[in-house]
């Protein structure tokens, strides 16, 4: 089988919140961060402003993956079909070739011409490695192709770039071996699959972390949706870090070009340089 893989692209989607209006949002949720007991305390007696310190706030980008796969497969194979035909019928002719009829019903095998296409998107958190369908919220916001030096500035602007745990080879694999499938055929014609896109996505995300009685807690906003969670978590461990490409995106044929676990093919055929992209 020919696998023919799109270049891997690095999206940004858009802040459309701003550092202000995100540490607005996260305030607004500081004592919902700490949990029942801070509640029940604001309820007995309300916490001032000032009982309230933030001790940390961070702005990062945060990964996941998009990959599109399609396949095609053209083949023929050879079938039994039943034709119903009246009581009176003894036999029929196609052709030079005479069927005979059995309980008003003929049996003819024949040539099927089969064409099947199938198109999937799969969306991978790029800290858990996990499949996560709800990222298909943030597919179609305006996102806009940069490159890893542009992410850098962003780095030394103060922002966090957090790099994927997912790997896009390792995600590569397992969408090849998942979207192909069994044929049932007599002669292949063609069997092609598409990688049509590689694409590491990075959304920002502000966090604040607060602190009260001697306890923290983070609040997260997401700059894209204007989600706010409370439980979350900051990534100090990056900051200042630059990020190189060959380590974000290293889906290249010779890494692909080898056996897949699950897969019944002795040899798939990857080429790279597939200029066909999914939309973003």
């Amino acid at each position: 089988m020919n696998v023919e893989l799109a270049e891997e692209r690095i999206l940004l989607l858009p802040d459309k919140l701003g550092a202000q209006q995100s540490e607005g949002r996260a305030w607004s949720k500081r004592t919902d961060a700490f949990g029942a007991f801070a509640k029940l305390g604001g309820f007995l007696n309300k916490p001032k402003d000032e009982d309230y310190e933030v001790v940390y706030r961070e702005l990062r980008l945060q990964p996941f993956w998009r990959l599109s796969a399609s396949s095609t497969y053209v083949y023929e194979r050879q079938r039994p079909h039943k034709l119903k035909v009246g009581v009176e019928v003894e036999a029929i002719s196609l052709g030079e070739q005479k069927y005979p009829a059995a309980n008003r019903e003929v049996t003819v095998t024949v040539t099927e011409c089969c064409n099947e296409s199938t198109q999937r998107d799969w969306l991978f958190d790029g800290i858990s490695k996990k499949a996560e369908p709800t990222l298909k919220s943030y597919i179609g916001l305006d996102a806009v192709p940069v490159t890893t030096e542009e992410l850098n500035e962003k780095a030394k602007a103060g922002a966090i770039i957090v790099p994927p745990q997912a790997k896009a080879s390792m995600l590569t694999r397992e969408v090849i071996s998942q979207a192909i499938r069994k044929i049932e055929a007599d002669r292949i014609i063609e069997e092609k699959m598409q990688i049509d896109a590689i694409d590491l996505y990075y959304r920002p995300v502000y966090a604040v972390r607060y602190k009260w009685q001697q306890k923290e807690a983070v609040v997260e906003v997401d700059a894209v949706t204007g989600e706010t969670k409370t439980g979350g978590t900051t990534f100090e461990a990056y900051v200042g870090k630059l990020v190189d490409r060959d380590f974000l995106l290293d889906a290249g044929a010779e890494a692909l070009n080898t056996f897949i676990p699950g897969v019944n093919l002795a040899k798939l055929i990857v080429v790279k340089g597939l200029n066909l992209k999914a939309k973003v």
